[in-house]
This record gives C-alpha cells, sequence and structure tokens, in this order.
C-alpha cells in the first residue's frame, strides 16, 4: 500500500506542479483557454499557487521527513480545489474532463485518509 500511495503522490505532486506553475505563467498555447474561464486572472494564478505548493506538499514534507503531517494537509487541500475543478467543467458540459477531475478527487481523498493514519 505504501508504494502505491507513493506513485500517486509522485504523479500528483507532478500533476499539480506544472498545472500550478501554467496556470501562474499561462504558456502562449494556453492563454485562449484560460482567458475564456469565468474567472479572474487574479483568481487562476492564487489557485496555480495553491496547486504548485499543494503538489510539492505531497511529496516533499514526507520524503524529506519535515512535518509529514504537511502531506495528508496538501492532499486535502487539493481534492478542494479538484471538486472546483469538477464543477467548474460539468457547468461547461464538459463532461470527460468534469468526470478526470471527480476521480482525483477521489483518489486525493485516499491519499490524505491513508497518509493521516
Amino acid at each position: 500500500m505504501n508504494v502505491f500511495l507513493w506513485i500517486l503522490q509522485g504523479l500528483f505532486g507532478l500533476l499539480f506542479v506544472v498545472h500550478g506553475f501554467a496556470l501562474v505563467v499561462p504558456p502562449t498555447a494556453m492563454r485562449g483557454t484560460f482567458e475564456a474561464l469565468p474567472y479572474g486572472k487574479g483568481f487562476l494564478q492564487f489557485i496555480g499557487v495553491c496547486e504548485v505548493l499543494g503538489g510539492l506538499g505531497l511529496v516533499l514534507p514526507r520524503w524529506l521527513g519535515v512535518w509529514p503531517a504537511l502531506t495528508p494537509l496538501a492532499a486535502a487541500g487539493l481534492a478542494i480545489i479538484m471538486v472546483g475543478a469538477a464543477v467548474t467543467h460539468l457547468r461547461a458540459r464538459e463532461t470527460q474532463p468534469g468526470v478526470g477531475a471527480f476521480v482525483i478527487t477521489l483518489l486525493l481523498a485516499v491519499v490524505a485518509a491513508l497518509r493521516w493514519a
């Protein structure tokens, strides 16, 4: 089970650091996509910073042995962000990304629960 959790943490850590960085400093190809969202630039940058910090928080505290209790908190915080992402996608009638965000939410909740124990 520990190996499974580390794989999830590593994959989600990388995913959120990359996606969060893209929200903070959007690549040219993605600027139009982010501008079409019903949120302001400042809010998207805030979410991006939260994703980067959460992605790092999934891996670094437990790996370095410094405040490992931050890992389940990071997973829980990212799960909350992903609920918002799922709602945003489903409101835009984007079923596949919405369901994907919901699945990520559930897996982050599993990481939070099992790392908390």
